[in-house]
């Protein structure tokens, strides 16, 4: 086994251990700064301190690398709208754990577009995965509009994976995370035209997308996209969505939220189905 195999699973891990914070940290800002406007600010921040940090890539943005960023990225930008429209309207803890359900996605996505085998046993993972988001979602015999939207982030969030398995590998990293982190700043942009772009009111909003831009984002997606091209992407799906606990656990330590029987349940079957499925590809 090489030295980027064994280290690709670590560094993705303290990956899914900073996407796990930004649930709650992002809760209180989007409260303060519409969706759109703080997602320009995080995704813009983020691409243009990559240039800056390191201009020369710009000769690595071959016609190939940006119709393949951008394409990874619009799925990338939708699943963060989405995710964040979602949060707005639900909790850190749920969000984080219906975001987690993009494991389930990815080998039903590979299996079409990679051709993967899916084993029998997915389908009963993808059923427990199912009564785990109906219990963190249904209100009744309705679902839920943020966790609905939510839901959405996850389809985009495994598209998005798919896309890295396929293009990552032979690439120039560093280039196509600046594509595809600019195509999220892009599509944020547009979405600020109809009521303006509000800028952070304050240092503590400023703080949260400093972070969420250069940690969370920059440094978060170079890991991701170098790891992509190293382990499989169901196993780089499984990894990450340690994010989920992580969320949870930061969202009651944290943000004051309270997980309700019902919500840990929910999360739990969720969790339980991402780990059966790296088992059985691992």
């Amino acid at each position: 086994m090489s030295k980027h195999v064994r280290l690709a699973p670590v560094a993705l891990l303290l990956v899914s251990a900073m996407w796990g914070s930004t649930f709650f940290l992002m809760k209180d800002a989007i409260q303060r700064q519409d969706v759109y406007s703080f997602l320009f600010s995080r995704f813009g921040f983020a691409a243009l301190a990559m240039l800056i940090l390191r201009p020369q890539v710009i000769k690595h943005f071959s016609k190939d690398l940006l119709l393949r960023g951008f394409i990874a990225g619009t799925f990338l930008a939708s699943g963060y709208i989405l995710q964040t429209l979602g949060l707005a309207r639900s909790s850190a803890a749920v969000t984080g754990f219906v975001t987690g359900l993009y494991v389930v996605i990815t080998p039903l996505l590979a299996a079409v577009v990679l051709g993967h085998r899916i084993a029998g046993k997915l389908w009963g993972y993808v059923a427990v995965a199912t009564i785990g988001l109906a219990l963190l979602s249904l209100h009744g015999w309705a679902m839920g509009t943020g966790e609905f939207l939510v839901f959405g982030s996850a389809i985009a969030f495994a598209c998005h994976i798919i896309c890295l398995a396929r293009w990552s590998s032979g690439r120039d990293t560093y280039a196509l995370t600046i594509i595809q982190l600019s195509t999220c700043a892009l599509f944020s942009g547009l979405g600020t035209i109809k009521d303006g772009y509000l800028a952070p009111p304050d240092q503590g909003i400023w703080a949260v997308v400093i972070f969420t831009a250069i940690f969370a984002t920059v440094i978060a997606f170079i890991v991701q996209t170098w790891s992509q091209a190293h382990i499989a992407p169901t196993k780089v799906a499984v990894i990450l969505t340690m994010e989920t606990v992580f969320a949870a656990i930061f969202a009651v330590i944290f943000g004051g939220e309270i997980l309700t029987l019902r919500v840990a349940l929910g999360g739990a079957l969720v969790v339980i189905a991402m780990f059966l499925i790296v088992l059985q590809e691992a």
